[in-house]
């Protein structure tokens, strides 16, 4: 495996037409040779956004907006060197479906679908029962990387406000450009710190206990926008090694969404 190349602006570099280069900034909290998925995440939107806009097939770019994305989680994401490939499954000019896969090695290691629908004005009946959160300026800073390690964790901003063991709300943000040398658009940008949801509302502490997510989902009723994720999770263990981390998603201005991420729940001495 390479030693990722360190630079400490972004958390990717490209290095071909579909290649991405993790820096030290993408790496993982349960084990240093691997990438943590949150900023991944984030470069997934960023690869099928370059997508749809350079295919040039007469569908629009725009008009359409990112509806909901699951991740599938195949295995260790490597600290090293990928491809992501993306394809169109179901085009439409009012509904589309987009697929990515992530390869390192030879090896598919995530698998991504997202919907896109059109965009109309539905502003008098806009609503939701999601309350919002009190602003980032309204939370105290937490210093994460005391609980957990890894370069990308040492790279964000986070404010937290925990209530209960496996339930707290965060705002996050990073200075970190996603690729180096490429805007973001604002689906990439928010969701590449989605994913810290799932290290801010710990039930058991994680240096006796395992609990990474194999996937991730994530649905938006709009389009988030500033520089803050806002994170307002609830952690739930079940008795036979199973777990659920759910997450409202919110940005400064209120909800724009949800996700939902399925654990893997185990003690690290084995037993």
């Amino acid at each position: 495996m390479s030693t990722p190349t360190a630079a400490p602006d972004s958390y990717y570099q490209r290095t071909g037409e579909n290649s991405y280069k993790p820096t030290v900034q993408a790496q993982g909290a349960w084990h240093p040779d691997e990438q943590h998925f949150s900023p991944l995440g984030g470069l997934i939107v960023h690869a099928i956004d370059r997508y749809r806009a350079d295919r040039g097939d007469g569908r629009p770019a725009d008009g359409l907006a990112l509806a909901r994305i699951s991740f599938d989680i195949l295995g260790l994401i490597a600290l090293d060197e990928f491809e992501i490939t993306v394809e169109t499954v179901r085009p439409g000019r009012t509904i589309e479906l987009i697929e990515a896969t992530v390869v390192i090695g030879g090896r598919a290691v995530v698998r991504a679908r997202a919907w896109f629908l059109a965009e109309l004005d539905t502003t008098a009946v806009a609503g939701t029962h999601d309350e919002p959160l009190p602003g980032p300026e309204e939370f105290e800073p937490w210093a994460m990387d005391g609980v957990w390690g890894g370069g990308y964790i040492a790279s964000i901003d986070v404010r937290h406000r925990p209530t209960a063991p496996g339930r707290a709300a965060a705002w996050i943000s990073t200075p970190v450009e996603l690729v180096a040398g490429e805007p973001s658009g604002p689906h990439a940008a928010f969701v590449m710190l989605v994913d810290t949801a799932n290290g801010i509302a710990v039930r058991q502490d994680p240096t006796e206990w395992m609990f990474p997510n194999t996937d991730l989902t994530i649905h938006f009723h709009r389009r988030p926008e500033g520089r803050w994720t806002g994170l307002d999770t609830a952690v739930s263990f079940g008795p036979a090694g199973h777990g659920i981390t759910s997450t409202v998603l919110h940005d400064v201005h209120g909800p724009v969404g949800r996700a939902e991420q399925i654990l893997t729940v185990r003690p690290l001495n084995g037993s």
